[in-house]
């Protein structure tokens, strides 16, 4: 590695601002508060949500159906398990192309 091009390595604690617990790592993140902990001094980071509090990894997530398009979506594709691509609002080129000539015979 060049001399001088990289930021600093240092080691970092990492605090929940709510439940308080601390994560011992390593960082180019500083901070002027320090901590020691074990003999060795450690930059202390606080930190609004972590894997202690948020809520995809305590279990507590749930899905906001904005507008009911879940249900939308299970309307669409609902039946034997099997994808209804006809009731998808999609035209093709040639779907297209076909109802535009049947226009211009009539």
């Amino acid at each position: 590695m060049k001399n001088g091009i990289h930021p600093d390595y240092n080691p970092v604690v990492f605090v929940d601002a709510n439940t308080g617990k601390e994560f011992i790592t390593r960082s180019t993140k500083s901070s002027a508060e320090k901590k020691v902990i074990d003999g060795v001094e450690y930059g202390v980071v606080t930190l609004e949500i972590t894997s202690d509090t948020h809520p995809f990894w305590t279990g507590k997530q749930h899905r906001v159906d904005t507008a009911g398009r879940i249900d939308q979506f299970n309307k669409r594709f609902a039946g034997d398990g099997k994808l209804n691509i006809a009731g998808a609002k999609r035209k093709t080129r040639r779907v297209a192309a076909k109802k535009s000539e049947e226009a211009e015979e009539k």
